[in-house]
């Protein structure tokens, strides 16, 4: 049973992950230029139902049911999101629902990615870095197995109201497996969920209607606070139109058809609602004054091209930065075009359709994100591999092998970003980030290497300001 919620915690996401770099916007001669993002229309909602259908809703609707769950992992003690009832028992990560068939099921969301734990507080809407897609289990008749033994001459219902989220996670389990541990395999989720899903219909198809390719690729998860300031989803500028479409992507895992989608749909706009409220936590540190106006200067004719001002006149550019620019690691975008037909697959599908359609637009690059809270979202650039924001800004230190303690994570406030130990020689244990991995490259993003020590200090504690 282990197996089982690890699998439940791992599924669940909403599958769309955003970078966490930062890039200087200023024109470099023989490279490309950034290009703009328009902004899509976008329905609006009430933030209050979105709260309460994230924490509380059943857009997965098939799950284990609550008396097993108990049984075999207890009672929550934490209870972060103040739930009442049986909810109250639940960890933050999964919902108390209700199966269409009345039985009572725990059910994996959106705040397994979404939501971080940092000593004592759980932080809504940072990405979580502490799962682990690394060490999952193989075979595909893992939780079929499991299901049947658990449910096995207990109840009828119970074992139908497992049975979507069984067979889905029992295909896509081995096949999600990263190089290392507190990296998000979104993008391979969405892609193996599509390849067994009917692009109108949403039904699922036991064999694959596409080819699925080898290569899991590795992603950061995104912080929901800079939404509100983006015109695309994900860290690529992927997602174009209704941004509600992609953030119900999650249903996929247990969906049984477009009618389904569409009633999950009409709440998805309020999640988006919600989402738009949330800002990002304050610095929790002294943070000295001086030594920040000294850096804002210096962020202004660095930074503030691509990822925007602050201050008394905020402003957010929706650049995307070409790959001659930003030299980050190309793995995610070339994915995208070496995989045409998922992007066929969405572009003709159910969630393309209708008066508010999603559509994927693939591109040669990354966005420069908005830099709220950036203190609190290491480890950066897209695919999590530089432990700290210093290293962001000075390449020459970013270590090529690292380990986040997993058991006892320490956040660093000084020198943001997670404490971590560097390594010399290649890792065999998957906990710690080998860069030298095919999309897991620390390279690129060299715009701070040439200020000098001074400067960083002084642009380092204003960005902590942020």
């Amino acid at each position: 049973m282990r197996h089982f919620r690890k699998g439940m915690i791992i599924i669940s996401t909403t599958l769309w992950v955003v970078a966490s770099s930062w890039i200087l916007g200023s024109e470099i001669p023989g490279k490309e230029k950034p290009v703009f993002i328009p902004p899509s229309e976008q329905r609006a909602g009430d933030a209050a139902k979105g709260f309460d259908y994230l924490v509380n809703g059943d857009f997965i609707k098939s799950g284990l049911p609550y008396p097993i769950y108990k049984l075999i992992f207890g009672k929550d003690a934490n209870n972060y999101l103040n739930r009442s009832g049986k909810a109250a028992d639940v960890p933050h990560g999964f919902n108390l629902v209700k199966h269409a068939n009345g039985t009572e099921i725990v059910v994996p969301t959106c705040l397994q990615c979404h939501a971080q734990i940092i000593g004592k507080n759980l932080y809504l809407g940072l990405g979580n870095t502490d799962l682990d897609f690394s060490n999952l289990p193989g075979g595909k008749a893992w939780m079929q197995n499991a299901a049947t033994g658990i449910m096995k001459g207990i109840a009828p219902k119970q074992l139908e109201a497992m049975e979507n989220i069984t067979t889905s996670m029992s295909t896509i389990v081995p096949l999600i497996t990263t190089e290392v541990r507190g990296i998000n395999a979104a993008d391979r989720l969405a892609i193996i969920l599509v390849a067994h899903r009917d692009p109108m219909t949403l039904q699922w198809k036991e064999k694959a209607i596409l080819n699925i390719p080898e290569e899991v690729v590795p992603t950061d998860v995104p912080a929901w606070w800079l939404l509100k300031k983006k015109n695309a989803m994900f860290y690529n500028g992927f997602g174009r139109g209704d941004f509600g479409k992609f953030l119900m992507l999650s249903n996929l895992l247990t969906v049984t058809d477009s009618a389904e989608a569409r009633e999950v749909s009409t709440h998805f706009n309020d999640v988006l609602a919600f989402l738009k409220t949330l800002e990002a936590p304050k610095y929790p540190k002294p943070i000295s004054v001086e030594l920040a106006l000294k850096g804002e200067p210096i962020y202004i004719a660095n930074c503030s091209k691509c990822h925007g001002t602050y201050g008394d006149h905020p402003s957010y550019p929706n650049l995307l930065i070409p790959s001659s620019v930003i030299q980050t690691d190309s793995l995610l975008f070339k994915s995208n075009y070496q995989n045409p037909q998922f992007i066929e697959w969405f572009n003709d599908s159910w969630f393309a359709k209708g008066d508010y359609p999603a559509k994927l637009f693939p591109s040669d690059g990354y966005v420069a994100l908005p830099l709220d809270g950036v203190w609190i979202t290491g480890p950066y650039l897209h695919n999590g591999s530089v432990p700290t924001l210093e290293g962001v800004i000075n390449s020459r230190i970013r270590p090529d092998y690292w380990y986040k303690d997993f058991k006892n994570p320490e956040y660093d406030y000084k020198n943001p970003g997670w404490k971590h130990t560097v390594y010399a020689a290649p890792p065999k244990d998957k906990k710690i980030y080998n860069t030298t991995k095919n999309g897991y490259s620390n390279k690129g993003h060299y715009f701070g290497d040439h200020l000098n020590d001074s400067d960083r200090k002084a642009l380092m504690e204003y960005l902590k300001t942020l």
